[in-house]
């Protein structure tokens, strides 16, 4: 059966579909987001979503993955991989990563709605999913496995931990919200590493 979209207009409205399921999954979050709000804006109707993403939750996961291997290359590339030994590698890593909960407004909705994720997932197929095992906590377990002798799963739960530290910038007091940071990552760093 021929496509209705001529194949520049798919990619243009695939594009318009990302941005605009970028935006609304950030600040409205998935349950609160409609059909009609992300469809309108690509000039298509609602049921036409499914001629371009399986589902809503779909959508909201290729958006995730688009920004990826950006996520990864600030994170894993210019922040764990760069570490002059494990703890400063830790190190860098959880203020790449808090720096991108600050500035990635998608990462930070995943974060403080974990239930959204659990929602996306239970949407894909496993060959969907294998798409996004390759991601960046990927990596930071690999490297915690090799680098020390804890089980990296809990070590994982622990830098985990710290990264829901951003989400409490407000109660924490904004002004000494940057140094309660960084002496939490020296501190939880030093703590996890020889």
């Amino acid at each position: 059966m021929p496509s209705a979209f001529a194949e520049e207009e798919r990619l243009r409205i695939i594009e318009q579909l990302l941005d605009t399921a970028t935006h609304l999954f950030s600040t409205q979050g998935l349950r609160k987001t409609s059909l009609e709000e992300l469809t309108a804006p690509a000039g298509i109707a609602k049921s036409s979503l499914y001629a371009f993403f399986d589902s809503k939750e779909d959508l909201y996961f290729e958006a995730l993955l688009r920004q990826s291997e950006q996520v990864r290359r600030r994170v894993i590339d210019e922040g764990l991989n760069r570490g002059a030994d494990t703890r400063d590698a830790l190190r860098r890593f959880l203020r790449a990563t808090v720096a991108e909960l600050d500035s990635n407004p998608l990462y930070r909705r995943l974060m403080s709605h974990p239930q959204e994720m659990a929602a996306v997932t239970a949407k894909l197929t496993p060959e969907r999913m294998a798409a996004a095992t390759d991601g960046p906590m990927a990596d930071v377990l690999q490297f915690l496995s090799t680098h020390l002798k804890d089980d990296p799963q809990v070590l994982l739960g622990v830098l985990r931990a710290v990264l829901l530290t951003p989400l409490h910038a407000d109660h924490l007091g904004t002004e000494i919200y940057p140094a309660v940071m960084n002496r939490l990552i020296d501190a939880v760093t030093e703590g996890i590493t020889p």
